[in-house]
């Protein structure tokens, strides 16, 4: 348990595994000098499944610290939330739905806690494929059932529900029957308003299939974690993306195979190949504006400004 100090100044913290590792160290004081925000942040460093009483110590320490403002929280987020919820004031829609927080901030003297993946995956995915791209019958496909493969389905159904562009049908698979249960019990809770198929992968030979089978132009999404977390990819060598497809990848740092095996491909199938750059963006602004209480534009020249102080940040570090 990392010894917690009384801020100085302002400060945001960072709750994960490794935090000093994180490109945001780099990043966070070049966005703040740009945007006006006189404040620090500082990692916290936390092992996986962390004793239930830890988690308790870093939220009590945020909501009792004047000059501590909020937090985002990456792999954390449902742990924490489990064993803190009622030191938590007010929690956004998406917390109550997801059971988890990645963003822990002030409103006056109460803590907030919101999930914000919903809204930062589907702002990321719009920001690959556009607003009105889902017209000629193409498919989501989502290798991994995890927590951003729900946010993003989540986002895809309030779309859906406003009359907004869609992809026909979202296919999603994964190595574990429990992870695609816990999706079906969400989607059926919500009423989830998309044609979807829950695959069980046990080896990737079945994500193979899959991605193969998928319309022309789908958007292929390695939600797993291979390739940066641990090592590999999802798929074989021997996939065969869909033509013009778009085979989009949540990480931008790690070996990154998946998007090998893309770029593999892409000249002759005419594929589009993105890693998770912009995620990582949306991910960090949506949660300083929260905390901050800022306006922080999600497209236009203000936020492409946030990306090339971000990229000469990571290159230079």
């Amino acid at each position: 348990m990392p010894l917690l100090q009384p801020a100085r100044t302002p400060t945001m913290y960072f709750i994960g595994v490794t935090t000093g590792s994180s490109s945001i160290m780099r990043v966070f004081p070049r966005w703040a000098e740009h945007l006006g925000i006189d404040a620090r942040i500082t990692g916290i460093d936390l092992p996986l499944d962390a004793d239930p009483a830890a988690y308790r110590e870093v939220v009590s320490f945020i909501k009792n610290d004047p000059l501590s403002l909020g937090a985002l929280v990456t792999t954390h987020k449902l742990n924490l939330f489990k064993a803190s919820r009622d030191l938590f004031d007010g929690a956004g829609e998406d917390t109550r739905l997801l059971d988890e927080v990645s963003s822990i901030s002030k409103r006056g003297a109460e803590l907030w806690g919101h999930a914000m993946d919903p809204l930062t995956s589907g702002l990321s995915l719009l920001a690959i494929v556009g607003e009105d791209a889902w017209r000629g019958g193409e498919h989501l496909v989502l290798l991994g059932a995890g927590g951003s493969s729900l946010a993003l389905t989540l986002f895809l159904h309030r779309r859906k529900v406003a009359g907004e562009s869609v992809p026909d049908r979202v296919v999603v698979t994964n190595r574990r029957e429990h992870r695609l249960d816990e999706m079906r019990q969400i989607h059926a809770a919500i009423g989830f308003s998309i044609p979807i198929d829950y695959i069980l992968a046990p080896d990737p030979q079945v994500n193979d299939a899959a991605v193969s089978q998928a319309p022309p132009g789908s958007v292929i999404v390695n939600a797993t974690g291979l390739g940066k977390d641990r090592p590999g990819s999802p798929l074989t060598d021997a996939v065969r993306f869909p033509a013009r497809a778009i085979a989009w990848d949540f990480n931008y740092r790690g070996d990154l195979v998946f998007l090998d095996q893309a770029r593999s491909q892409a000249a002759p199938a005419g594929l589009g190949i993105e890693d998770g750059w912009v995620y990582f963006l949306h991910g960090w602004t949506r949660v300083i504006s929260e905390v901050f209480h800022i306006d922080i534009p999600t497209a236009g020249p203000e936020f492409d400004k946030l990306g090339e102080i971000a990229r000469g940040a990571t290159e230079k570090g």
